[in-house]
């Protein structure tokens, strides 16, 4: 079990690694980052899965 914080709203998830909401949102739309929440509601995402994505991303 982990004692960290793992789920994040999409604003602070973007905030922390410095992508936009739109990027995270796209990852989710992929099945590439899990999320909890419905539509309307405030959505969680999994940091775990978003650090994956981006050792995934080339670098410059």
């Amino acid at each position: 079990m982990s004692l960290t914080k793992s789920w994040y709203t999409i604003d602070e998830a973007a905030a922390k690694y410095g992508l936009t909401t739109a990027q995270i949102k796209l990852w989710v739309d992929r099945g590439l980052v899990r999320s909890e929440g419905h539509k309307g509601e405030e959505i969680l995402v999994n940091i775990n899965d978003i650090e994956q994505e981006l050792r995934m991303v080339p670098s410059i």
